[in-house]
């Protein structure tokens, strides 16, 4: 059984890498080889997926998509190009701005909400959004770890070890991943400077974008404050922030139901739930289970934990810097998804608290998607964008801000978490 489920394992990572527009059909169908041949009984399905984990992406998928149609966030940049001197303060600052959004909003909405107001600059100051749109992608990823609800990789954190949302702020009476990111982000400021300081043209005063709707913005500030509440009450359901997420949701759809005249847009927003990622997360909660169950992340935890050679140091620098080299290529959803457990097993190994393990695999596998233009599906969105308008963008230019941005930050996140959890 543990070689079928080896190569069952290899084989859903060569395909996801190969088909990614299938990458929830392949997790599905290795998840359904799984019960088929009895590794994983299909008595015990239901409770190994994390319905706390797919509610919370669901409702907060939701949500976000109400909040981006009301104009909002075109709202909040619109106050930015107002405050701000000139192109190369803008570019920071917006960058800065799409990092602060990204870590209570998904990284791809962000990229979405944030890129058309980078095109609109660029369009009225006569200069290419290439870097514009790249600085607020790249930011956008660093900040996914922030949160609990910043990123896909996060959410996966926070069931794996139980965290909740006050968790990533304050973990265990000193500073959690919200100041790691902080200050990995203040970082990446001089190097931010350096790239766009030949961008010198003056900003003019613009019209503020029209809101539609004030609900979604309510609704998104109410999911975020029910999850630090959550935080502080004990003994909760597992399902509690799913549930909460899910709820905001709902009463915005209700809210657009009530109102008669949108229900076209109700279909929308239900329709852009990314249900892919959903199903994928689904299919690989039950290989894990099935790879655990075979023993295979027994054996990976030993090999790493040999490989470190007892050092924990050296574990926790093998982790990082191979998780940032894995995120450049691989996405990295799947891959936090499988080295959680494999996290677990190398630190009971080692006879150590996970938490510095765990919080070194988020920093690696979150911000190393920044290394290539492909790395992570901000990324990919941005580059999609560029497309569209007429840039095609290459895989030097993408580098130029990915490389020294990536490094100086995880560098320093590699410090501070290493500091801060031994």
């Amino acid at each position: 059984m543990k070689t079928l489920a080896l190569i069952v394992f290899i084989a859903v990572y060569a395909l996801l890498l190969l088909l990614p527009k299938y990458r929830a059909v392949v997790a599905l169908v290795a998840a359904a080889l799984f019960v088929a041949v009895g590794i994983v009984p299909f008595s015990a399905v239901a409770a190994v997926v994390d319905w706390n984990v797919l509610l919370m992406l669901a409702g907060t998928m939701g949500t976000v998509d109400l909040f981006i149609r009301s104009n909002m966030p075109n709202r909040l940049s619109d106050y930015l190009v107002r405050m701000l001197p000139n192109v190369k303060s803008l570019i920071i600052v917006l960058a800065l701005f799409a990092g602060l959004v990204s870590a209570f909003v998904d990284n791809v909405a962000t990229v979405l909400m944030l890129a058309p107001v980078g095109l609109a600059l660029a369009q009225r100051l006569n200069i290419s959004p290439v870097g514009p749109i790249l600085a607020i992608a790249v930011s956008s990823n660093l900040q996914g770890a922030a949160t609990l609800v910043g990123d896909t990789t996060s959410i996966l954190l926070g069931g794996h070890m139980g965290l909740d949302f006050m968790d990533f702020f304050i973990y265990e009476g000193g500073p959690s991943m919200f100041w790691v990111v902080q200050a990995g982000a203040i970082a990446t400021v001089p190097v931010m400077l350096f790239l766009f300081r030949k961008e010198k043209g003056e900003l003019h005063s613009t019209h503020l974008t029209p809101v539609s709707d004030y609900l979604p913005t309510c609704l998104l500030l109410g999911t975020v404050a029910s999850l630090i509440a959550a935080s502080f009450v004990p003994n909760k359901p597992a399902v509690t922030n799913g549930v909460l997420c899910m709820a905001f949701f709902l009463v915005g759809l209700v809210a657009e139901v009530a109102r008669g005249h949108h229900r076209a847009l109700v279909r929308q927003v239900v329709k852009n739930i990314d249900y892919a990622t959903l199903l994928l997360l689904a299919g690989l909660f039950v290989v894990i289970e099935g790879i655990d169950r075979a023993g295979i992340i027994a054996d990976i935890s030993d090999i790493i934990a040999h490989l470190g050679g007892g050092n924990l140091f050296l574990t926790y620098t093998i982790i990082v810097w191979f998780s940032v080299l894995a995120s450049a290529f691989i996405d990295n959803i799947p891959y936090t998804a499988t080295m959680l457990p494999v996290v677990g097993g190398v630190a009971a190994s080692l006879g150590v608290d996970q938490a510095v393990l765990c919080f070194g695999l988020l920093t690696g596998a979150t911000l190393g998607g920044n290394l290539t233009p492909v790395g992570a599906s901000a990324n990919i969105a941005a580059g999609g964008i560029l497309r569209k308008a007429g840039y095609e963008v290459t895989t030097g230019q993408f580098m130029r801000i990915g490389v020294p941005f990536t490094l100086t930050a995880v560098t320093v996140g590699y410090i501070l978490v290493w500091f801060f959890y031994t």
